[in-house]
């Protein structure tokens, strides 16, 4: 039974050769349940989020945003990059770029006991909401940059021509988009998009019934 996400590599490593070293580059992706399993908390206000990322960084295609939350839910500390397109997707390879970039603005949390910040991630690139295994690649470098920054794994927010979506949440909408062109950063924080939440259907729903068991 299938819920809408593009097939994974993974499942054919059975049927086609692969090099080792394909092996190990397939085994630093996070498939949909595994992520949904993980315990990932869940965003208060995601649209608030998303709209002030996009407003700060003005991402376009292949343009990842790494932010970092107070427990109030406020940003403390951002940072944006481009993707370097000429390297495959590579969970190993996008977890150091993340950590490089998290160490550049805000002091790791490796001395408390408990993470208190939460690092989320936003993703503007092409296709659709669906997963694909490039969105494997940085859940698994996001939440391994994470653990070596003392900082709590937080969401992974794709940003597509159809809107913005919460990966293993099913909650996403419209505005902004990578299309849009980014608002006045006062209206970002304090606007609010008519457009309801949308919803994953039988994505999310799968997705929640996973991480229960």
């Amino acid at each position: 039974m299938t819920f809408g996400f593009a097939p994974s590599a993974a499942t054919s490593l059975s049927t086609s050769p692969v090099s080792p070293g394909s092996v190990n580059s397939l085994a630093r992706i996070l498939e949909p349940a595994e992520w949904a399993a993980a315990g990932i908390p869940l965003l208060r206000s995601p649209r608030e989020v998303v709209s002030g990322l996009h407003a700060r960084h003005r991402p376009t295609p292949a343009t990842a945003v790494v932010a970092v939350l107070d427990h109030e839910e406020r940003l403390t500390a951002s940072a944006s990059f481009a993707r370097r397109t000429t390297v495959a997707a590579d969970g190993w390879e996008f977890r150091n770029s993340l950590l490089a970039h998290l160490r550049r603005v805000v002091p790791h949390d490796l001395r408390r006991r408990t993470p208190v910040r939460t690092a989320v991630l936003l993703y503007c690139r092409e296709g659709d909401e669906r997963w694909t295994e490039e969105d494997g690649a940085w859940m698994w470098g996001l939440r391994d940059a994470c653990t070596l920054h003392g900082l709590r794994c937080g969401a992974y927010i794709t940003l597509t021509r159809g809107g913005w979506q919460v990966l293993g949440e099913g909650r996403g909408g419209r505005r902004p988009s990578s299309l849009s062109q980014p608002s006045a950063l006062a209206d970002a924080l304090t606007d609010h998009d008519p457009d309801p939440l949308r919803t994953g259907g039988g994505a999310a729903e799968a997705l929640r019934r996973t991480a229960a068991r």
